[in-house]
């Protein structure tokens, strides 16, 4: 690895000329194929990466999007458990492996496994850890197993799932979820898209990961029953901004130099194993900002709502309030 680059720019040079060789159309219908797929519902024995261009497409369209989301979410869980740093990670599902580049980016120490059912995303996944050079990820262990009823977890420190769980039926979620709340020895990151579903499926793995034991250490500063409604027209989600490369424009067919990935999460650890400070409150829209006023919609560590507007003669907290942003914990430390 060029330690001038950070590991997003490790990521966007991996995944360089990846469409190269694959016919423009081929990569079009590949891509059209996996945003059907993403917005709609594949059933738990259909994979969605069924072959090389599809992988290379998804790895051009989803993986940066998948890391910057993951990323954000173990950021949350990192400032809640500053002290605590997994030695070995399982990756659910993980397809090319950008959960384990965004572990990799928060403690860079890990022994990964990725486990995925599409033995072309293994491959691929294998490869773009091979090119980034970073020991972390070249030692990750890419592992071929279903995921569904007849998985089983072997216990690790940290569990991750990101953009899972919609792929599979509820039966097979509950069992997963499960699954990864008793091998997770500290934590359990789960990321889905920041869609009403997705915030749905979030709320029930919530509840299993707080039935097996397991407190919230994030985004919610609680673990008591979430104050949004799932059956009304508000949802609990966040953003990251994903950079764009020449590449991914190409293949997303944008121009911007950016996009904003949405995304509901939770973060849940176990008491004995990994000390986390709950927060006071965590701003769960984007703060508006005014002349003079700062206007944060905050999710409370009293299980309740709740707006705060700050002001200039707030003083330093109307400074801190201006440089908040969506998802931060809130005071500031």
């Amino acid at each position: 690895m060029n330690s001038t680059l950070s590991l997003p720019e490790v990521l966007r040079g991996a995944l360089a000329g990846l469409l190269d060789g694959l016919p423009p159309k081929q990569a079009t219908q590949a891509v059209d194929r996996l945003i059907a797929n993403y917005r709609g519902t594949t059933p738990t024995d259909a994979p969605v990466l069924r072959d090389r261009s599809d992988v290379a497409a998804y790895a051009a369209y989803r993986m940066p999007a998948t890391f910057e989301a993951v990323r954000s979410a173990l950021g949350a869980l990192r400032d809640a458990a500053p002290g605590w740093t997994p030695d070995t990670h399982l990756d659910v599902g993980g397809g090319t492996g950008a959960a384990s580049w965004a572990v990799t980016e928060a403690w860079g120490t890990q022994r990964s496994t990725v486990l995925d059912w599409a033995e072309p995303a293994l491959a691929l996944g294998r490869e773009l850890a091979e090119a980034s050079g970073v020991p972390a990820l070249r030692n990750t262990v890419w592992q071929r197993s279903r995921i569904g009823s007849a998985l089983t977890i072997e216990s690790t420190d940290l569990v991750t799932v990101s953009y899972v769980l919609k792929e599979l039926t509820e039966g097979d979620r509950d069992t997963l979820v499960d699954q990864a709340a008793r091998a997770a020895s500290g934590a359990v990151v789960i990321v889905e898209p920041g869609t009403p579903d997705g915030y749905r499926r979030i709320l029930a793995a919530r509840e299993r990961l707080i039935a097996a034991g397991l407190r919230v250490a994030a985004p919610c500063p609680h673990s008591a029953a979430c104050p949004i409604d799932p059956a009304g027209t508000d949802w609990c989600h966040f953003s990251a901004r994903v950079s764009r490369s020449s590449l991914h424009r190409k293949v997303k067919g944008g121009s911007l130099a950016y996009e904003d990935e949405k995304f509901a999460y939770v973060a849940a650890v176990r008491d004995d194993a990994v000390d986390a400070t709950p927060v006071a409150a965590r701003v769960v829209r984007k703060p508006q900002i005014r002349k003079g006023l700062v206007m944060l919609e905050l999710c409370r560590a009293d299980g309740e709502q709740a707006k705060e507007n700050v002001s200039k003669k707030h003083g330093d907290l109307y400074k801190a309030a201006r440089d908040t942003d969506w998802g931060d914990q809130w005071p500031p430390l």
